[in-house]
């Protein structure tokens, strides 16, 4: 059994498979998914797991060096926005219409869909290299 933290085979995977400039998402529980793009739904019930646990929990083990976000976080999830990041630290962050945010999932590894029910609670996350 695996001593990391994420012990979810398919995040697990993802992550595993994650090259430079690869990108996987996490999300909110409503975020519609390409057909092509992989799903992986840890959703339990409404809250559980929430967008910020799964997002602590992926970044345990995945480089990033940028994460994407709706515009629209800036003004009707201010308070997700800012528990991003705390959580992204000094990681750019580029801002893109939601609209676009859902046509870029169709690039994703993955996009993994958690029980949060707050609007625009969307990132992609960009990997980076540990050299």
């Amino acid at each position: 059994m695996r001593k990391t933290q994420v012990i979810n085979s398919q995040i697990s995977n993802v992550i595993s498979n994650m090259g430079h400039f690869d990108t996987m998402s996490i999300g909110d529980a409503g975020m519609p998914v390409p057909a092509g793009t992989q799903k992986i739904d840890v959703a339990i019930e409404n809250g559980v797991p929430s967008f910020i646990q799964v997002l602590k929990n992926v970044l345990t083990e995945l480089e990033i060096q940028k994460v994407y976000l709706a515009n629209e976080i800036k003004t009707a999830n201010p308070a997700q926005l800012e528990q991003i990041k705390k959580v992204i630290g000094e990681t750019p962050i580029e801002f893109i219409d939601h609209a676009q945010m859902k046509q870029d999932l169709g690039q994703a590894k993955a996009f993994v869909r958690t029980g949060e029910m707050t609007p625009y609670s969307n990132i992609i996350l960009e990997s980076g290299v540990v050299f």
